[in-house]
């Protein structure tokens, strides 16, 4: 059984709405300086520190905005990040009947790239690195700025949906020139 985009768009735009009327707009990027924050702080003591009226702070520029969250990382964001990734992996076993050879190296891969798998889970890997620095040099990523920013009609989620679309086409037709 596979999800048809026509129920999965429309029940992903529920959620969505949801999750912005309920608690918060969805952001997601912000949770790797969280958890970035987490990991030197368990490893390099002082990342943060608590001020005298109880809040926290960090000598870190980049940490200190979020040095609450670091200070108590189980938050909705964490764990809304967390139950994406856990519904993914839910889907794909799920809903997931794409053979594991097909999984590794798709045949579009396949027909473009003579790298193998290896070499398309590493630009697969730096990609998202630079994704990722993109979305923090933006101060948000696609589900903050484009996503739930369309969805409270900002100006900027127009803005960025337009410019990621307008590379998005062109990069694919350069890169994917055979078909399957």
């Amino acid at each position: 059984m596979v999800l048809n985009w026509k129920i999965g768009g429309p029940l992903l735009g529920v959620v969505f709405f949801l999750a912005v009327l309920l608690v918060q707009p969805i952001g997601v990027s912000t949770q790797f300086v969280v958890a970035d924050g987490v990991l030197w702080e368990q490893y390099a003591p002082g990342v943060i520190s608590q001020t005298a009226d109880g809040g926290w702070t960090s000598p870190y520029p980049y940490f200190a905005k979020y040095a609450a969250d670091i200070a108590n990382p189980l938050t909705y964001s964490m764990i809304f990040v967390a139950a994406m990734m856990g519904g993914a992996f839910l889907s794909s076993v799920a809903f997931g009947r794409i053979p594991l050879r097909e999984r590794f190296s798709p045949a579009l891969w396949s027909a473009n790239f003579r790298i193998g798998w290896v070499g398309r889970w590493v630009l697969a890997f730096l990609g998202g690195v630079i994704v990722l620095f993109g979305a923090r040099l933006a101060g948000g990523c696609t589900s903050g700025h484009m996503m739930s920013g369309m969805m409270q009609t900002a100006v900027s989620g127009y803005v960025f949906a337009f410019g990621a679309f307008l590379t998005a086409f062109p990069t694919a037709r350069i890169l994917l020139k055979k078909e399957a």
